[in-house]
């Protein structure tokens, strides 16, 4: 080579140096990246799209066809979602990190200082996320809380007022503000062990980061600007809550796994003349003339004629649900049809259905048409489709759709539900189940999630989770050591999802327990008593997206509470401010306006968090507290309920079973506080899908102080042609005395 080119080569060099600023190399490491395929969130910042009002996608590379939104084949509820109205993306985007790399995704999203999160999935044990290293991973409940769990849903929200939900059917690792990148903008102070004795093992970390085992995903952000709005706009990208019928709200009894025709008609009257509310029998595995794995035949010798013995029940005025896990007997009568069309492991020595193919729901499901939903069964429960690991297919099976075994594991709780409630909605006919695993996705579907494990507290913390989950949750009752016990989780069941004894091994009844039979009884027709209040719930839950039962977190008024009594005072001198900063694992908000804080086995007392705001005691409409920590000693006999100040509890007589269609049904509405208040009422014929085509009506319920210093309330008409089932009203105004 010659001087001259070794002259411009230098020149060049001298000129790439004094572009080479930290600006220019940004822009050079963005054009390799897009060159080679690897991809930061820098580069892709611009490609944010919102979906949705408050709602912005993000596709990282190239995502999967097959996610937990297409098996669930959840759809938008647009109209709802645009009544939320608009909203800011709420995280500087130049803070997201993505990159596609050796066939994985890696995701990183900051986190502030005192920033909190909640969610990924229906966890048992924890409320507060920050700090956990997780795989969510579809499996029957954790010890650990880990991510193995029945709903290992990819979806957190933040205290900040938003939300991140991961579309994929894969499993995800993610590190919930636990790992420390050495470009850190905030990285944790450094210190020696040795002299210092503030030294943490798990220094500060601010940020989320999650590896997705594919070439890509969808990713979701939710605006808020509350962590409930985040909450109801992902609900609504779901589709909205599920509307259960009104008997679903009801008192359900799951009988003797053997039980025959007549024994369930048996125990039918003895909920009848002992006068305690029944809605719906649920007959265990020995309905099945074989199970484990099921042939979804009826046994001969203990139900000789199903479709006399359902029509029986339904006259009078009890539906039957039916036990059932998917997996085919070889000695079923659809087996050899269905065979082709099923993976290549079985459980229980059962054939997998590959519920994504066509051919295998039409044969699978058409039998639970023909033999099950067409003589009147009302409804499902789908066990076994969670785990344990030995239980399962392994992640070495193969399915003939293509799919893998992970991606199966993720989405079967999704498939099934979604294809048994089309059976129902066929019909123009509403359902409401039982299922054993759920994820993101299924927030629209009709079916309650329950399992083999019976810690009180831990059912407790479930149910609060199961806010931030998209799911539905019952913490059931089964068989008891004590009365005390049998009448605690009697209490909590009638303030869920779902009232529901589970005595498919016990043979328990309600009245079990002699010397608390007429507590449980009252309990029970409590929950009878209010149905108007739980159906309007599950109708904001369906058309709103707000969770029917939720964390303490997401009330309006505690969190923003204890952020400012910590500026303002000291924890010695200000103890509300400490408890509300805590985990709270063991209160919750049902619907509205109730707050609920059970008590366990062996407690007498127990202290509760109010938020800001006046509260007062359900029963008797006594001033509770204001934005305080409270000491309760309630006795056996009640639950702790409170109200907040303005609260509108409407209540109907305990009937025996849910009102029918059309029926007329007299109300007691109760208005607890000082403070008028408005509210509404959500009608319609309680059964059918007519309300998908405006068949519904809302009552707006007033109550307000007349000049004399009178309450007055006032019901507002429904529209011409919208369903009326009120008959007569009657006030009950709860002041403070």
């Amino acid at each position: 080579m010659n001087l001259f080119f070794w002259i411009k080569f230098s020149r060049a060099l001298f000129a790439f140096g004094r572009w080479y600023t930290n600006e220019n190399r940004v822009r050079l490491h963005i054009v390799i990246l897009c060159l080679t395929g690897s991809f930061s969130g820098l580069a892709q910042s611009q490609n944010w799209v919102e979906t949705a009002p408050g709602i912005w996608k993000f596709s990282v590379g190239k995502p999967e066809a097959y996610n937990l939104l297409t098996a669930a084949e959840s759809k938008p509820n647009v109209e709802a979602l645009t009544k939320l109205g608009k909203t800011g993306f709420p995280i500087a985007k130049n803070a997201i990190s993505v990159r596609v790399e050796g066939g994985k995704t890696y995701l990183r999203l900051p986190l502030d200082r005192g920033e909190q999160i909640f969610g990924f999935g229906l966890n048992f044990q924890t409320v507060h996320q920050r700090g956990k290293i997780l795989q969510l991973h579809m499996d029957h409940y954790g010890s650990k809380d880990n991510g193995r769990t029945h709903a290992p849903v990819p979806f957190y929200v933040s205290s900040k007022g938003y939300g991140v939900f991961v579309n994929s059917a894969r499993y995800i690792n993610v590190y919930a503000g636990t790992a420390v990148r050495q470009d850190s903008k905030n990285p944790p102070k450094v210190q020696d062990r040795n002299t210092d004795k503030t030294w943490e093992a798990r220094p500060y970390s601010d940020a989320v980061e999650m590896l997705v085992p594919a070439e890509g995903v969808d990713l979701y952000v939710f605006g808020g600007p509350t962590p409930l709005d985040a909450v109801r706009r992902f609900n609504l990208f779901n589709g909205g809550g599920c509307l259960p019928p009104r008997w679903g709200l009801g008192f359900t009894q799951r009988v003797n796994r053997l039980y025959s025709a007549d024994d369930v008609q048996k125990e039918a009257q003895e909920f009848e003349d002992k006068q305690y509310p029944l809605d719906f029998i649920g007959l265990e595995p020995g309905w099945q003339s074989k199970s484990y794995p099921c042939t979804f035949e009826w046994d001969k010798g203990r139900f000789p004629q199903p479709g006399l013995f359902v029509k029986t029940m339904l006259d009078k005025g009890i539906r039957i649900n039916l036990w059932t896990n998917p997996y085919v007997s070889p000695e079923a009568s659809i087996y050899p049809k269905i065979a082709p069309y099923t993976g290549s492991h079985t459980v229980w020595v059962g054939a997998v259905p590959d519920l994504t193919m066509p051919q295998a729901r039409e044969i699978f499901w058409g039998k639970f048409a023909s033999d099950h939903v067409d003589i009147g069964v009302s409804g499902y429960k789908i066990d076994e489709i969670d785990g344990y690991d030995f239980y399962l297919w392994p992640d070495v099976a193969t399915f003939p759709s293509g799919l893998s075994a992970e991606q199966m594991r993720q989405t079967y709780g999704l498939l099934v539900q979604k294809q048994s409630a089309d059976l129902f909605h066929q019909r123009n006919q509403r359902t409401y189940g039982l299922v054993r695993a759920s994820n993101a996705g299924g927030s629209s579907l009709p079916y309650v999630i329950y399992n083999d494990y019976y810690s009180h507290e831990d059912f407790i913390t479930a149910l609060i989770n199961s806010g931030f989950a998209g799911v539905l949750w019952t913490p059931e009752v089964r068989a008891s050591k004590t009365s005390e016990e049998w009448l605690r989780r009697f209490q909590t069941v009638c303030f869920s999802p779902m009232a529901m004894i589970n005595a498919w091994a016990s043979s328990t009844k309600p009245w079990s327990f002699p010397e608390v039979a007429e507590q449980i009884k009252e309990i029970a027709q409590l929950r009878m008593k209010m149905m108007p209040y739980w159906y309007t719930e599950f109708a904001k839950y369906h058309f709103e997206g707000t969770p029917p039962f939720r964390a303490m977190n997401l009330e309006d008024g505690f969190q923003a509470a204890a952020k400012k009594e910590v500026l303002t005072a000291s924890l010695e001198e200000n103890p509300y401010a400490e408890a509300v900063g805590k985990e709270i694992k063991d209160q919750y908000m049902a619907g509205e306006y109730l707050l609920v804080a059970p008590l366990f086995t062996g407690q007498t007392s127990r202290k509760v968090i109010l938020p800001k705001g006046k509260w007062y005691d359900f029963y008797t409409g006594h001033f509770a507290g204001d934005g305080e920590v409270i000491t309760v000693t309630p006795g056996l006999d009640k639950i702790p309920v409170y109200v907040k100040d303005g609260g509108i509890i409407p209540m109907m007589p305990p009937l025996l079973h849910a009102p029918k269609p059309a029926q007329k049904v007299d109300l007691e509405i109760r208005h607890y506080g000082e403070k008028p208040a408005q509210s509404r009422l959500y009608d319609d014929d309680g059964e059918t899908f007519n309300y998908e085509k405006g068949q519904y009506a809302w009552r707006t319920i007033t109550v307000e102080r007349q000049k004399n210093g009178q309450w007055k309330g006032s019901v507002s008409k429904p529209e011409k042609g919208k369903p009326d089932t009120i008959g007569k009203v009657t006030w009950r105004f709860m002041t403070s005395r």
